[in-house]
């Protein structure tokens, strides 16, 4: 039984990060305390959480990459599978060699919407319903391309995904225009922060993405760098800045509050690291806390919640929580 709690050009960058160096620290510097495992999954059985998206009940529904599925994770219950992606008989997907889903946002009304990699044309964004759950792909993106984190602006109608192989941030509509049954994406935002690391060593460029005041935030796996893109008034993407760099092995992330102070899985590190405002950062929770490489984070109050996908360990994927305190300094 679980013991899930409930839970309501290079010089302007070098003088950028320069600057952002030498800005004092936020005055609310956040710690986490009491690290507990409170999920267990099965790896031989595909169930590694990729990524996580929270309900208001404080129930989470995490993506299994390998299952292609999505789970929801309730209190005192077991996981519920509640959506699965249609297999593909022969897939040639970049990095993972096999389909995976990836990246989930939720809307306000329990629409999931959730990335697939398959290396075939059922490479997209897929919308589940809150209803019955049912599967419908919305957006065809690259198939030749790994489409990875994904973030809704409600606001604006959009959703954004990181495409890991191509270095290419897609912006397409949230509601498919009548008559079209999967819209093609468009190029958002590209340039060599997004791309992977030369080859032999290039992996996974761009990778985790998120949402914030204006700006669509993104992770260079390969790189190490965390990015923010502002969205102009017009919709169309400005400069790609550098926010920090020295994070090895970035996947996806959570702000903790109303700054940009954000919490980083270091998939490969088998850390979780606290980056500040300023750009430096320092490691919170490690693999001694439970993570066998984690994936993403999730921040709901002074909850924390950590998937880990054990894809380097293959030991123990879980979900790992935390308790967010800030203290005023």
């Amino acid at each position: 039984m679980s013991r899930f709690p409930r839970l309501a050009a290079m010089a302007t960058a070098a003088v950028a990060l320069a600057a952002l160096a030498s800005a004092p620290t936020s005055a609310v510097e956040p710690t986490l305390t009491d690290p507990r495992v409170v999920e267990h999954f099965d790896f031989e059985a595909g169930q590694t959480p990729e990524n996580i998206a929270l309900e208001p009940d404080g129930s989470a529904n995490v993506t299994f990459a390998f299952a292609r599925q999505v789970a929801r994770l309730s209190p005192h219950h077991e996981p519920r599978i509640i959506a699965e992606l249609p297999a593909v008989a022969n897939p040639s997907t970049p990095i993972s060699e096999a389909a995976v889903t990836t990246g989930i946002a939720r809307a306000h009304d329990g629409t999931l919407y959730v990335n697939y990699a398959t290396g075939t044309k059922l490479t997209g964004i897929w919308r589940i319903s809150p209803k019955d759950h049912t599967v419908k792909q919305i957006a065809c993106l690259p198939k030749d391309g790994f489409p990875n984190g994904l973030a809704l602006d409600e606001h604006r109608g959009v959703l954004y995904a990181a495409d890991s192989v191509h270095g290419t941030v897609w912006r397409v509509p949230a509601k498919a225009a009548a008559g079209h049954d999967c819209v093609k994406p468009k190029a958002w935002a590209r340039g060599s922060k997004l791309d992977r690391a030369a080859a032999p060593t290039g992996m996974v460029g761009a990778n985790g993405l998120q949402l914030r005041d204006d700006a669509v935030w993104v992770t260079n796996f390969d790189k190490g760098l965390l990015l923010r893109i502002p969205v102009k008034k017009n919709g169309s993407a400005g400069p790609i800045q550098t926010r920090a760099t020295g994070l090895t092995g970035i996947d996806d992330f959570a702000f903790t509050g109303r700054d940009d102070t954000i919490l980083a899985a270091l998939i490969t590190e088998n850390e979780v690291a606290l980056v500040r405002p300023n750009g430096t950062h320092s490691v919170v929770l490690t693999a001694k806390d439970g993570l066998s490489n984690p994936t993403s984070v999730a921040v709901r109050g002074k909850t924390v919640y950590v998937p880990s996908a054990a894809y380097f360990t293959m030991e123990d994927p879980n979900l790992l929580l935390a308790t967010l305190n800030k203290h005023h300094r």
